[in-house]
């Protein structure tokens, strides 16, 4: 039998009755243990060694009548099925606990103001900010997310995909089957995820550096699982602000000159495709966010073709 989601566990179907049934059941601490059987062979109420015989105990209290069951107030608590009935179909929408999530669906197109200038900061919109390796993706989303006076998330892709302990696929080991399908499992997780913050009201800035010339893993499979009103945004600096940039970095984010290079020539196919680009070769995290603000009131009034 199915059961929703983190609904209680049910009742005992009833207990044993009938010839040659058994019941087990557990002491409650504290409470009166049965006497088994007499260790020294005596029937119970019987003479002692002694030849005293003690006396009969006070027959046991009758059992209280059983209360009548009343029945629980409307949404409150878990409602067996009746012997032999189905239980109830889960509804339409998700439930955790008790907590109903609507359905995490594509984001749609955003629907501009008709009687007022596009508002970025109170707007909820989904935004994919695009940029090569050292471009300030990360720290921007952060601090824009930070400080928008809405809700908002900022899903990485990057983070996501080191999700990954054993077995994690470097790309800087090599592009290959397993990193391409771990790419590929960390992007559709944060579309899902970008989605369900859509569907409840979170607004969500993700970061991944796309590339112009790969559509197959790039922008189009941002689309498909993110929606179409996902809001692609490019974050290209120059060559020497993103090396000055890269080489600050450790660990497995630090990529080599030579890549860093390669990685920025190919972001520069973005120029002429219709997305909007940010160059804050010039600009500290702050200002790039306002600027950024502004991009995306623009995107709003008139969506990217993409």
């Amino acid at each position: 039998m199915q059961y929703a989601v983190g609904a209680p566990l049910p009742p005992p179907r009833g207990q044993a009755s009938g010839p040659g049934a058994a019941m087990h059941w557990t002491p409650h601490p504290g409470g009166h243990i049965p006497a088994g059987p007499n260790p020294g062979g005596h029937a119970p109420g019987g003479p002692t060694p002694g030849g005293h015989t003690p006396p009969a105990s006070p027959p046991a209290p009758a059992a209280p009548p059983p209360a009548a069951q009343q029945p629980a107030p409307a949404g409150q608590g878990w409602h067996a099925p009746a012997h032999g009935q189905a239980p109830p179909a889960p509804q339409g929408m998700d439930v955790t606990g008790h907590v109903p999530l609507p359905p995490g669906a594509p984001v749609p197109l955003p629907s501009p103001p008709t009687d007022a200038a596009p508002d970025a900061a109170h707007t909820a919109v989904a935004v994919l900010l695009i940029g090569p390796a050292g471009a300030g993706k990360t720290s921007v989303a952060r601090h824009w997310a930070d400080t928008r006076r809405v809700p908002t998330a900022h899903i990485s892709l990057d983070d996501v995909r080191e999700w990954v302990r054993s077995g994690f696929a470097d790309p800087q080991a090599g592009w290959n089957e397993h990193s391409e399908a771990q790419y590929r499992l960390a992007r559709r997780t944060c579309g899902f995820a970008a989605r369900n913050f859509l569907a409840n009201g979170i607004s969500c800035i993700l970061d991944d550096a796309v590339f112009p010339d790969r559509p197959v893993v790039g922008l189009g499979g941002w689309k498909r699982h993110v929606g179409p009103g996902l809001l692609p945004i490019v974050l290209l600096p120059g060559l020497e602000i993103v090396l000055e940039r890269n080489a600050r970095r450790s660990g497995n984010r630090r990529l080599s000159d030579e890549e860093v290079a390669r990685i920025h020539g190919r972001m520069a196919g973005w120029y002429g495709s219709g997305l909007p680009i940010i160059d804050n070769s010039q600009h500290d995290v702050a200002t790039t966010v306002r600027v950024l603000d502004d991009v995306v009131a623009r995107s709003i009034a008139s969506p990217p073709n993409w």
